[in-house]
């Protein structure tokens, strides 16, 4: 086994660092500082990293085309413009709650956008996991307090999400023309009993699932079965949500966060929030385009 290489790949502190998504077009790496209502962006090959003021808390960003982007943001989904940064209201979600914000959201093989929404303060049951797909918008999953995991098959028969409260990685069958959910959800993690919380996920094209354990300092791969087959130690704390990266999406790049913590300890955790390379073997994917309509 190669020895793994844990690096900071930006070191721009995020109160809630959290949404990487890599284009390997620009080979660029965008997260978010959800509650600073930051979108960031640095490429792989060096250089600063860009923050945009995004005015309200974002979460998750899908590309559409060259030209244009599509975020989860507070109210609804957003299409941005990639020379200008403009912002543009396409679906609303939710826009009448004021409790309630995007989360965790992914994009299924054929083009729909799983996104999740939850509470400001992680209010119980508070949030959703919607389905957007060609400008229809439906509500699959309802009174959820954490939306998390959001992952698909590289075939797109299953996903995978979790409601983070509940410690259960859940796993359901998909349709693979719709991104439909097919059949109940069934428990594919049970990390009760284990130190941390499930947060963010991608699936490989071995069947990985690798998420990112939040106040467990490690990112946890589960093979197939359901079992833990590796876990990485992290500089911090709390990692957020990894993602795939590099021009064979052979890498990950992991967000982290610092939000809940006192002053006393994140002087103990003083790289928390900063955005981390992991130069281990992963036989990733990139993320599909998104179908607006």
């Amino acid at each position: 086994m190669n020895e793994t290489i844990v690096s900071v790949f930006s070191d721009h502190v995020c109160q809630l660092g959290e949404g990487p998504s890599y284009d390997p077009a620009t080979d660029t790496l965008f997260w978010f500082d959800i509650v600073n209502g930051q979108l960031l962006e640095k490429r792989l090959s060096g250089g600063a990293t860009s923050v945009h003021e995004l005015g309200q808390m974002a979460s998750a960003i899908a590309i559409i085309d060259e030209q244009r982007q599509l975020i989860a943001a507070e109210t609804g989904l957003f299409v941005r413009d990639v020379a200008t940064g403009k912002l543009t209201l396409h679906t609303p979600i939710e826009p009448d709650n004021a409790v309630t914000r995007s989360n965790d959201s992914r994009v299924h093989p054929c083009g729909a956008f799983w996104v999740g929404t939850m509470g400001k303060g992680e209010e119980k049951g508070a949030g959703s996991i919607y389905w957007f797909f060609k400008g229809e918008l439906r509500q699959l999953y309802s009174g959820i307090t954490v939306s998390n995991s959001i992952c698909f098959s590289q075939d797109g028969t299953i996903a995978h999400y979790t409601d983070t409260s509940t410690g259960l990685l859940m796993r359901v069958g998909c349709d693979p023309a719709t991104g439909l959910p097919v059949g109940e959800p069934k428990v594919f993690v049970d990390h009760r009993s284990a130190k941390g919380y499930i947060d963010g996920s991608v699936f490989d094209r071995d069947g990985i699932l690798w998420n990112a354990c939040w106040g467990g300092s490690v990112i946890e791969a589960y093979g197939p079965d359901g079992k833990l087959v590796r876990s990485i130690a992290m500089p911090v704390t709390q990692p957020s949500c990894p993602a795939f990266v590099g021009r064979n999406a052979d890498r990950l790049a992991v967000t982290s966060a610092w939000s809940g913590k006192s002053e006393k300890q994140r002087l103990l955790d003083l790289q928390g929030g900063m955005t981390f390379l992991l130069d281990i073997p992963v036989n990733g994917r990139f993320e599909p385009r998104v179908l607006i309509a």
